[in-house]
Order: C-alpha cells, then structure tokens, then sequence
C-alpha cells in the first residue's frame, strides 16, 4: 500500500514575501498522519492554525490566499506545489507573518528545503482523489477542466500578447508519469509587467517583486540579466501554480487538468465546484504495483 508522507526533520529558511515586501521566517515541521498540510501564524497570540484547503481560499488576486477566522496566510502555490511535487500529504508550515516567502520566483527553493529534510514514510495509506466524470468551470474565453485520466497530466494553454512571451510556447503539456517535475516545472519562475508595478503597489501587491524573484517585462523585452531557465518559462510557471491551487483539494488528484488563461480564481472555482459534485470523484488508496505510474515510487521516480 502506498503510504503517506511527511518531512524527516524540521527545517526552516528566511525570505521576503512577494506582495507584502516583509521579511518572514518560514519554518515546516514534521506533522501525524491524516492532518493534511497545516499553516500556524506563530506571530499570532492563539497560534492560529490555518488548514490548506480548497475552501478556506479568500483571495485570489495574483495569488492563493487562504483564511481561518480573519486570519490570512497569501501566495501558498509555490510551496503547496513543491509539496505535491515531492509527494507529501502531512506538514506543520509555520510562519511569522501572513505570506509565504517568495525566494526565487519558483518552486526550486522549496525543493532544496524538504529535500534537505528529508521525507518520511508514515504507517497510514495514501489517500487520492480520482476524477471519475470531467469538470469544468468557464469565465469568459477562460477555461478550466478536470477529466478522468490514469494519472497526472496539465495541458495549459496561455495567451499573453507581448513580443518576449509571443517568442516562447504559449501551450505546455507535461504528463508526470514521464516528466519530472523538478527539472521540467519545479525551477519556472512567476512572471510580471512593469507598466503594472505601481497600480499593483497601490493595491498592496507585489511591494516585495524584484528581478531577483520575478521575470520582469517592459513593453518590448524582458528586464531581467539573465536567459530564461525553460525556452517556455512563462506557460511552465502557469503549470506550476495550477499543481499548487490543485493540491488544495487536500489530496493527489488522479486525473487530467486542461487549462486555457486559467488563473487563481478559476481553479480554486473549478475545486469548489468538483467538491460540491460527489460524483464526480471518489477517494481511493493504491498497493504501489497498481498506482498510476506518475506516483509510483518504484517504478517512477521522476516525480519526486
């Protein structure tokens, strides 16, 4: 039986939080099995315990929010996605402030942290969430789908009318059963235009974006001094984002997600939506000769 998964040993970082511009210490510890991943505001007088699920999302504006009892934690994709992408289903993510560190712009920090801790077994089987009939949500020309698949695979498609993305695929499609995520997704990193900056800022966003943590765009070029890490950045990122607002449903999703100039908000619809329809998935475990390949630690392990 496949079985859950938690970090080995604590392990904690220092980082600026993407929107908020605030230094936050970042700590993810070790948690029992069946208590899913769990943000603590320790800076909090309660220690306010905050679950990662579909709906305690609040905000979706550049960004997954989730809350508890008016109690914020922002921009949870990234690391919620190196979760997924190592597989872990239990962990204690503490943090003194409300938003997530944003390192590089990627998931490729997080995956040294975890991988640093190193991942534990737990005597407890995994549980998966299988689509057993398709999903989809629409805004606009905007598109987000769940179908039945054996597996894990993202067709994501962008469309983004700029001369720097116009040279780059738009479209990406990656089955986790024969990529890896950490070289093919894990490194993408989040992207933003310049002309956006002080409107963002007046929101409250993006007071922490840098070159050292963005893909930065004028109206002609990209800013940043440095070559794209995949000639298709921009649309892997999307990628990597939608596996972190997936991973909010609480479980490892056995199914195909399509996508077209999807976002925050239209998956964190397309979740409520598959949860608000029992019958469209079922809750399954796996003996790891039968698992999809994409998770099957033996016979694949690209993913982790």
């Amino acid at each position: 039986m496949m079985k859950q998964r938690t970090i080995a040993t604590p392990i904690k970082t220092v980082g600026i939080g993407l929107h908020s511009g605030r230094k936050v210490t970042l700590s993810i510890k070790p948690a029992p099995v069946n208590s899913g991943i769990i943000f603590v505001r320790i800076d909090t007088p309660e220690r306010s315990l905050i679950p990662a699920t579909a709906l305690a999302v609040c905000d979706t504006r550049l960004a997954s929010v989730i809350q508890k009892d008016g109690i914020r934690i922002s921009t949870v994709e990234h690391l919620l996605s190196a979760c997924a992408g190592l597989g872990l289903d239990n962990l204690f993510i503490e943090l003194d402030g409300e938003e997530v560190p944003i390192m590089d712009g990627s998931a490729a920090s997080f995956l040294f942290l975890i991988e640093s801790a190193g991942i534990a077994e737990q005597d407890a089987p995994r549980q998966f969430l299988v689509i057993k009939k398709p999903i989809e949500v629409r805004e606009g020309d905007k598109l987000a789908r769940l179908e039945p698949f054996f597996g894990f695979k993202l067709d994501f498609t962008i469309d983004f009318k700029h001369p720097a993305v116009d040279k780059t695929g738009q479209r990406f499609v990656v089955d986790l059963a024969e990529h890896a995520y950490r070289s093919e997704i894990g490194r993408a990193r989040t992207f933003g235009f310049a002309h956006e900056v002080e409107t963002l800022r007046e929101m409250g966003l993006a007071r922490g974006g840098s070159l050292d943590n963005a893909i930065v765009l004028d109206e002609h070029r990209i800013l940043n001094n440095e070559e794209l890490r995949y000639e298709d950045e921009f649309v892997r990122h999307k990628i990597l984002d939608a596996i972190g607002d997936l991973y909010l449903v609480g479980h490892p999703i056995v199914g195909a997600y399509i996508a077209e100039k999807s976002g925050h908000a239209l998956n964190n619809a397309l979740l409520r939506k598959l949860l608000e329809d029992p019958s469209s998935y079922e809750i399954s475990v796996f003996s790891e000769n039968k698992a999809p390949t994409a998770y099957s630690q033996e016979s694949q392990p690209l993913f982790f």
